[in-house]
Order: structure tokens, then sequence, then C-alpha cells
């Protein structure tokens, strides 16, 4: 009798252990925490690379784009190209893409990631976990595509080939509509 409770054991161990991302242990967020396909999203107040203040209720009328990423995370620089790309491809369309940098030291970081590479799609800086917090981000790549309204229509996690036919065909579609 005793033996039927060791899978059970098991598997309330394995749910509770803490995923370490680049070497940094982060408290994994319940799945009912952030925000939800269907929602408002949440405004967000961060800088940019040089120091403006952004604010994402600023895009309302705009298909976004909301990518969170880090520079520790090989799946998020392995996807920012295919970012680019998509990026060039939705220029004059009512789309906007934002990537959204994780890191505490990411005013540091990031300008140095980004020496030598060519990407033209705002860069905003959460190193205070505001906007983490607020979505309830801790896989990365993690993105969200926002309406014109400000609705959340989709949430996808990990990284993507953004640039491939459908994605773009998706997102014209809604930036044109």
């Amino acid at each position: 009798m005793r033996l039927s409770f060791l899978p059970l054991f098991a598997i309330l161990l394995l749910g509770t252990a803490v995923p370490s991302f680049g070497g940094v242990a982060r408290p994994e967020i319940p799945p009912s925490a952030g925000v939800k396909v269907g929602a408002l999203a949440p405004d967000i107040q961060l800088f940019d690379l040089n120091g403006k203040v952004v604010n994402l209720e600023q895009y309302r009328g705009k298909v976004v784009m909301l990518n969170f990423w880090a520079t520790w995370c090989p799946p998020c620089r392995q996807e920012m190209p295919a970012m680019q790309r998509l990026h060039e491809k939705m220029q004059g369309l009512d789309f906007v893409m934002i990537a959204l940098n994780v890191e505490p030291e990411g005013p540091h970081t990031v300008p140095s990631f980004l020496q030598g590479k060519t990407f033209t799609f705002p860069i905003l800086l959460d190193s205070g976990a505001k906007a983490q917090n607020r979505y309830g981000v801790f896989r990365f790549p993690e993105t969200f595509i926002i309406g014109k309204d400000g609705v959340i229509l989709n949430h996808i996690l990990g990284a993507q080939e953004w640039d491939n036919d459908a994605t773009v065909d998706y997102l014209t579609f809604l930036a044109k509509g």
C-alpha cells in the first residue's frame, strides 16, 4: 500500500523544482499568475536603450508583438534574426515588435550583445522585472501578440521562426484588420 504513494510523492517533488536559467535560479511563477489570452494587456512603462520612457499604451491601434528575452538564453538569441526579418516584412503596417530584455544587468549586457548586430526593432529594458512579473513570464523566450484594441490574442512559448509565411500572413491579417 505504501509503495503506491511513491509515484505521487515523486510527481509532487518534481513539480516543486526551481528551474535554473543561465546559472541564475528563478522562482517558478504559478500558471494562474500573469496575463491570459483574451485579457487586456497590462500597460507597462519601461526604458529603451537610450533612456527614453516607452509605454505599451502608446502603441494602441497597432498589433504589438511583445517578446521577453535574455542575452544568456540560446533560444532567444537564435530567434532574433527571424524577428528582424519579420520586422522588415511588416514595415508600413500597423504593427510593432518589442523585444523586452529581462536581465537585471540588461543596461550593461544588452548594448555589448548588440554590437555588430543590426536589429532595428525596439528593444526595451525590464531590469526591475516589473513587466516580467505583471505578465507572469518565467520561460524564455515568451511572446505575446496584442491586438489593436489592447487585448492579448496569443501567448507563444519558445523560439520561433517568426518570418515564416503563416506567421507573416497571420500578423498581416491582424494589422490590416
